[in-house]
C-alpha cells in the first residue's frame, strides 16, 4: 500500500491519546456518577459552537446522513459505553469493545469493497489480547447486558468510522463545520436520556468547570476534528487500531497520577497493542489505493445537498 504519513498517524492518534484521559478527568474534575451528563456537555456545546462559527447546517440527504454518522460516531455510542461501564467492571468492558477493529475489517469488506487479509486478523487478535492483559484483572465478572452493550458500541463505533469513509463530507463542507454538525446531532440524541436516567447534579463546582471545559474543548471539539480527519486521509483500519491508544494511555494516566499498578503482564499487554498497531500498518492495504480528502472549502452557508 502506498506509505502512511507519519503526521497523519500521530495527528490521529492524539485523539484516542486524549479520551484516554477521560477516566482520569471523569473521576478528579466531574460530579459522581454523572457519565452521561459528561457525555451530553462533552458533545452538544462543542458541536453548536462549531456550527455557530461555521455557519454549516446540512442539507437534502447529508441531513440522514450526518444524523446516522452523529449516532453511530458519538450519540449511541457514548450511551451505550455507559450501559457497559455501569454493567461491567471498566477492564471487561474495554475488553469486550477491543473488537471494534474486527468489525471494522468486516463493514470494510461489505461497504468499502475491502480486502480480509490475514495480517490484519492477526493484528486484530494481537490488539484484543494486549487490552485483556492490559486491563483485565481475575475478579471480573459478565453479564448479558454489559456484553451486549460493549459489542453495540465497538459496533457503533466501528460503522461509524467506516460510513464516514464511505460518504465523505458534503460538498462545499469543512472539516470543523462537519465535525460539529455531528457532535451537536449526537449531543442532541443524549441529551433525553441524561435528563430522564441520571439528572442535573446538585451543585456545581469551579472544578467541574474545568473538568467539563477539558472534555467539551480538548475531548471533543479538537480530539473529534483531527480523528474525522484522520478517517479521511488513512485506511479505516488503520484508524481503528489507533483507537487503542486510549485503554493504553488510561493504564499510564492511572500509574503516574492515581497510583494504581502497573504489573508486567500489563507492560506484556502494552507491548502487544503497540505491536498490534505497527502490524496493521506495515500490512498491505485492505482496498488498494485511498481516496484522499475531499478539496478543503470554508462554508459560508453551510453544505449543499
Amino acid at each position: 500500500m502506498s506509505k502512511l504519513s507519519p503526521s497523519d498517524l500521530s495527528l490521529t492518534a492524539f485523539a484516542p491519546i486524549v479520551w484516554g484521559s477521560t477516566y482520569l478527568v471523569t473521576t478528579q474534575f466531574l460530579p459522581e456518577d454523572r457519565p452521561l451528563l459528561a457525555a451530553t456537555v462533552r458533545a452538544l456545546p462543542a458541536g453548536l459552537l462549531l456550527m455557530l462559527v461555521t455557519r454549516t447546517l446540512p442539507h437534502g440527504i447529508w441531513w440522514l446522513k450526518t444524523a446516522v454518522l452523529g449516532a453511530l460516531n458519538i450519540g449511541l455510542f457514548f450511551f451505550l459505553l455507559f450501559v457497559a461501564a455501569y454493567e461491567l467492571p471498566g477492564g471487561v468492558a474495554a475488553l469486550v469493545m477491543s473488537v471494534q477493529p474486527l468489525f471494522v475489517l468486516l463493514l470494510g469488506a461489505v461497504l468499502l469493497g475491502a480486502r480480509i487479509r490475514t495480517g490484519h486478523v492477526i493484528a486484530c487478535a494481537m490488539g484484543a489480547l494486549g487490552v485483556g492483559l492490559l486491563v483485565l484483572r481475575s475478579e471480573a465478572t459478565l453479564t448479558t447486558v454489559g456484553v451486549l452493550a460493549g459489542l453495540g458500541g465497538a459496533l457503533s463505533m466501528a460503522a461509524g468510522i467506516v460510513l464516514t469513509k464511505r460518504w465523505g463530507r458534503p460538498p462545499g463542507t469543512g472539516l470543523l463545520g462537519f465535525t460539529g454538525v455531528q457532535l451537536a446531532l449526537g449531543g442532541a440524541l443524549l441529551l433525553p436520556a441524561m435528563v430522564f436516567l441520571e439528572g442535573l447534579p446538585p451543585k456545581i463546582t469551579g472544578t467541574n468547570v474545568a473538568g467539563f471545559s477539558y472534555l467539551a474543548v480538548i475531548g471533543a471539539l479538537i480530539a473529534y476534528t483531527v480523528w474525522f480527519r484522520g478517517i479521511e486521509r488513512l485506511p479505516a483500519l488503520v484508524v481503528s487500531f489507533l483507537g487503542f491508544f486510549s485503554p493504553l494511555t488510561a493504564a499510564i494516566l492511572g500509574f503516574v497520577f492515581l497510583s494504581q499498578s502497573l504489573t508486567l503482564v500489563q507492560v506484556a499487554g502494552a507491548a502487544l497493542i503497540v505491536a498490534s498497531i505497527v502490524v496493521t500498518q506495515r500490512t498491505p492495504s485492505l482496498s488498494g489505493p485511498q481516496p484522499g480528502p475531499p478539496e478543503p472549502a470554508v462554508p459560508v452557508s453551510g453544505a449543499v445537498s
